[in-house]
């Protein structure tokens, strides 16, 4: 059975950083895209960021140039290098891998457990 475990999330003052990290654990055959979204109160989930398997990346307006997402595949895992992190940013983060677990079966989408991030102004 496939998990995403999150780590990262967790209060910073305006202007400050984080690095989320989210790891993909159990039998996993092979991994595709990657991405972050976050969800603010009262508002619908929304893409913050995302990475193909050729490393190339796609980022919401509102965090170009602050935001940078990774991945390594040797460790099935995908990263959220936030900066300049802004109060209305204030968001529970989820991580969304799209992975095949086994070789005859298409790939689907797995979501991590979602990490609280908290901007303080």
């Amino acid at each position: 059975q496939v998990q995403l475990v999150e780590s990262g999330g967790g209060l910073v003052q305006a202007g400050g950083s984080l690095r989320l990290s989210c790891a993909a654990t159990g039998s996993i055959f092979r991994l595709g895209a990657m991405g972050w979204y976050r969800q603010a109160p009262g508002h619908q989930r929304e893409l913050v960021a995302s990475i193909t398997t050729t490393g190339y990346t796609n980022y919401a307006d509102s965090v170009k140039g602050r935001f940078t997402i990774s991945r390594d595949d040797a460790k099935n895992t995908v990263y959220l290098q936030m900066n300049s992190l802004k109060p209305e940013e204030t968001a529970v983060y989820y991580c969304n891998i799209r992975l095949a677990i086994a070789p005859i079966l298409n790939f689907q989408d797995y979501w991590g457990q979602g990490t609280q991030v908290t901007v303080s102004s």
